[in-house]
């Protein structure tokens, strides 16, 4: 008996699908797209209406062969991809494909319940071919922008680099944010803290001296210079007037009392979602909508790209009855709350929430792993905190007054002084979430604290008085939250092109994380140089949020494609009668109107690779300048002919004079620092930290296969390295003689994990690397004639490097330790190794914690439990034996891979003119 075909895009959305509609229906998988433009070359009939020309992928061929041998057995076919312009082209190509002799269907929704599947199935509707335009629209665009744009920096800056519509801007972004940084002084200032002896005791800070504002970090523009209106205290004038007002009479002079209120944020839209998951669990934007996504698919929330904040009634009553019974009727806002969006996109959806009817998260534990349980207790509480009553209190400010002795002047000033705290009488949605302070703002009414009953004229004693010296703070690099912030503020892409663009950039290797923030590289630089110099229409910011318009007009029938495309590549003729693009707003208006194709071509030819790849740091103290350049084999100082490499982990804002000047003094790894035994001795930076070698491939030492490597004590400097000190080094190990008991061979070394003696294959540590020289026969005997003491593997537990706070996801102590692979940040129950930006001296608890999100993310992806309990030991067994099998495939297919790849790359780069493979940005929606 025939029935409906429903295809889906991903194989999870159609289990689920499967569940709610039952076997009446055949629920298949395109897994996403099935047909795209060809790889290689333009592929789009820039002559001809900008026609492409399609492809079926090589998954799409196998899908599209399966899903028309289904369709010979169905009654009706129902398109059911998702209700975004992505959605509407994945639909209309399968049609395209397909050719069905039975009527078709598009079936939208926007969450996956039984309720909301029966509602689409019996209200179906045609294709949108306007959104389809928009989606083509823009997949051509990218292509043209990628296709001109990518060569003209293969051939200035540098080879596989990539130029992208909303790539590119992010760039921007994020390098603007270091050269504010570089160019940023810092300037010290001064203050004074109270803390008080009255009970409840409390903080107050400096607020002015005889009258005047003392300043504060605000107070002061980028280059340093305090505002006219404020004093700045020095360090000596601070501690004067501090050791001045020790003993003195602080009197209150004035109390305010102000009623505070606090009202709750929207439900989750993709861009708030992204930032709270970021601040909150500390999971990237792209890990974010990876779990969003598979929440969305298995039913437990609504669809996760929408940039609308509105509640469906349904959802509505559902949230509004779960509020009543989890914290009772006094929590509920008096009417129903819709929220306004901000932006004007062209998504329909609602906003992210839990499907209904609601489960609360803990009746969810069992079916979630740690990851997806911590964002979905985040959208279900956000979600019910938006409709619960306001968070009141009452906000007082006191200000106290002191006399005290200016010793700058010898006059008797008085100091002021400020405090401020909030009592929260009723919680009202703070009871179930309370936004994170990036999002609601630095509002001091929002941290509660308590000040005693005060009246004007009390005095007040004090426990402590304490100068306090500051320096302000250049601007804060980009965090991934942050970012996604500053691209909905720019209306920049779209808020499910984010995360992949955030991503993307990093892969490139444009951006390094260091900690959270997100760090240019000097490839980026010059990149975003070349771009803005020569190409500022494409990167305008202006000019990208316009396209996004032009895009949604597109989509409801207000522009037309092809002359859209025409007017963007070929711009303005005289013989055109097509109205002026809102897209034209970025750069120079002629310019605009020159068209990408002409504004390439006349470019190119004047683009100095030269200057675009050099970025001067300032003269050494012979006046000798010196610059910084992004290499092919990494970046670079050149002072005259003499050039050093940067480290992998130095942030352009941290290369000073000075630094470089350290880096062009440090031993070069390719010239000798020495000879030992007539053959050279090289000093060298390796990936494991620096280290000597004794010989090279040309002149290895004797009866030895390579050159032999030592690397240096932590006692030793690199920059400062002698012969002495490699010759110490490179007699390792040191025979300390044979075992008096059986006459075996104890040797003393220095090892990865620290200095050992060893004999045979027994190693045992030793406290210090000086003991490697120093240790006799008699002492290492006596270290081996006593017991090993085995714990998990033969190894004494070691302890932790450093400790951490509590994991947001797991709620379980985070600390980092020493492992057999170097240092690695752990749970108890996950273990995540340090990225290329991080020292663990610097890794702060919020790294530590998304470094363990990305090893989950990892985890999961590749199959495995996440934070999961444990299963049986028989079924853990069985999961190991085919783990193992797994991972003998994966090698082999790995190998085949790996050589696929390598024939690619060797044909991509015969290509001089147009890339082979130029890599545009993902897809929008």
């Amino acid at each position: 008996m025939s029935k409906p075909l429903v295809v889906v895009e991903s194989p999870a959305k159609a289990k689920t699908l499967t569940k709610l509609l039952g076997s009446d229906y055949d629920v298949r998988a395109s897994v996403g797209h099935v047909s795209d433009l060809p790889s290689k070359g333009l592929n789009i009939d820039t002559e001809n209406g900008f026609k492409p020309t399609y492809e079926l992928t090589e998954r799409g061929k196998t899908v599209i062969k399966e899903l028309k041998a289904a369709l010979k057995d169905a009654s009706e076919l129902y398109l059911a991809t998702d209700e975004d312009r992505e959605g509407e082209a994945i639909s209309w190509h399968l049609l395209e494909y397909l050719k069905p002799k039975v009527p078709v269907k598009r079936m939208v929704f926007h969450e996956i319940t039984k309720t909301a599947i029966d509602h689409a199935v019996a209200n179906p509707r045609g294709i949108d071919y306007g959104m389809v335009d928009a989606a083509e629209t823009r997949r051509i665009l990218d292509r043209l922008y990628g296709y001109e744009v990518s060569p003209v920096l293969w051939r200035r800056v540098n080879r596989g680099l990539s130029a992208g519509r909303v790539q590119s801007p992010t760039v921007r972004l994020i390098v603007q944010r270091e050269r504010e940084r570089i160019a940023y002084v810092t300037a010290d200032y001064w203050d004074i803290d109270v803390v008080t002896a009255s009970s409840p005791s409390f903080d107050a800070k400096l607020l002015s001296v005889a009258g005047d504002r003392v300043a504060s970090g605000k107070d002061f523009d980028e280059r340093g210079v305090a505002r006219q209106n404020v004093t700045v205290l020095d360090e000596a004038r601070a501690r004067g007037l501090a050791d001045s007002l020790d003993g003195s009479t602080f009197t209150v002079s004035s109390v305010e009392e102000k009623p505070y209120r606090s009202s709750p944020k929207a439900p989750f839209m993709t861009s708030t979602l992204q930032q709270e998951g970021g601040r909150k669990l500390r999971l990237s934007a792209s890990q974010v909508m990876r779990v969003a996504q598979g929440l969305y698919e298995r039913g437990f929330i609504t669809y996760m790209r929408t940039d609308d904040v509105i509640l469906s009634d349904e959802a509505m009553n559902a949230v509004r009855s779960a509020i009543t019974s989890e914290y009772g009727a006094n929590y509920l806002n008096a009417a129903p709350k819709q929220y306004k969006k901000k932006s004007k996109g062209q998504d329909a959806h609602e906003a992210i929430r839990p499907t209904t009817p609601f489960r609360s998260p803990d009746s969810l534990s069992t079916e979630l792993n740690s990851q997806e349980l911590a964002l979905y207790r985040m959208i279900w509480q956000r979600t019910l905190a938006s409709q619960m009553a306001d968070a009141t209190g009452v906000t007082v400010s006191v200000r106290m007054t002191a006399p005290a002795t200016d010793r700058t002047t010898g006059e008797i000033v008085e100091c002021e002084f400020a405090a401020s705290g909030t009592t929260i009488t009723f919680p009202g949605y703070r009871a179930v979430y309370v936004a994170s302070k990036e999002e609601r703002g630095d509002d001091a009414a929002d941290s509660e604290a308590l000040l005693p009953p005060l009246t004007v004229g009390d005095v007040v004693p004090t426990e402590s008085i304490t100068p306090v010296g500051h320096a302000t703070s250049p601007p804060a690099r980009y965090t991934e939250a942050s970012l996604v912030k500053k691209l909905e503020e720019l209306r920049i892409g779209r808020p499910s092109t984010w995360a992949s663009i955030i991503q993307t950039v990093q892969d490139r290797g444009y951006v390094w994380k260091k900690g959270q923030a997100l760090v240019p590289t000097w490839t980026a630089f010059a990149v975003i140089r070349l771009l803005e110099e020569h190409f500022e229409a494409l990167v305008d910011y202006d000019f990208t949020a316009s396209t996004e318009e032009d895009l949604d007009e597109i989509s409801r029938g207000e522009r037309q494609k092809a002359d859209w495309l025409t007017r963007f590549y070929f711009g303005k003729t005289d013989d055109q009668d097509i109205p002026a693009i809102t897209a034209e707003a970025g750069g120079d208006a002629d310019d605009a109107l020159v068209g990408l194709k002409r504004l390439v071509e006349e470019n190119l030819d004047h683009i100095d690779a030269a200057e675009i790849n050099t970025f001067p740091l300032g003269n050494d103290e012979n006046g000798e300048l010196i610059v910084v350049k992004p290499g092919r084999y990494g970046p670079y100082v050149k002072r005259g002919e003499d050039t050093a490499g940067l480290p992998d982990n130095l942030a352009p804002d941290e290369l000073t004079v000075e630094k470089a000047i350290e880096l062009l003094a440090a031993p070069k790894g390719d010239e000798p620092i020495g000879e030992l035994d007539g053959l050279p001795v090289y000093a060298k930076n390796g990936r494991y930290g620096p280290y000597v070698q004794w010989g090279d491939h040309d002149n290895l030492p004797p009866g030895m296969e390579k050159p032999k490597m030592s690397s240096l004590l932590s006692s030793m400097v690199f920059e400062t390295i002698t012969m002495a000190d490699a010759e110490k080094l490179l007699s390792l190990p040191r025979h300390v003689g044979d075992d008096p008991a059986d006459g075996v061979e104890i040797h003393a070394d220095n090892g990865r994990y620290g200095p050992y003696v060893r004999k045979d294959k027994d190693y045992r540590n030793i406290d210090s690397e000086e003991q490697i020289f120093a240790i006799t026969l008699d002492e290492a005997a006596k270290i081996f004639s006593e017991p090993k003491v085995y714990k998990r593997g033969g190894r004494q537990p070691a302890k932790p490097l450093r400790e951490f706070a509590d994991d947001p996801v797991s709620e379980r102590p985070v600390v980092a330790k020493e492992g057999r692979f170097g240092i690695y940040i752990t749970d108890g129950e996950t273990n995540a190794s340090l990225g290329k930006g991080d020292r663990l001296e610097e890794i702060t608890p919020e790294r530590a914690f998304e470094l363990l999100a990305i090893r989950r993310e990892t985890i999961i992806a590749k199959g495995g439990a996440g934070a999961k309990k444990a299963k049986a030991t028989k079924k853990k067994a069985a999961s190991r034996k085919k783990s193992a099998t797994k991972k003998t495939a994966t090698k082999t297919t790995a190998a085949k891979k790996t050589a696929a790849k390598k024939t690619a790359t060797k044909k991509t780069a015969a290509v001089t003119e147009k890339p082979a493979v130029e890599i545009t940005d993902l897809n929008e929606d």
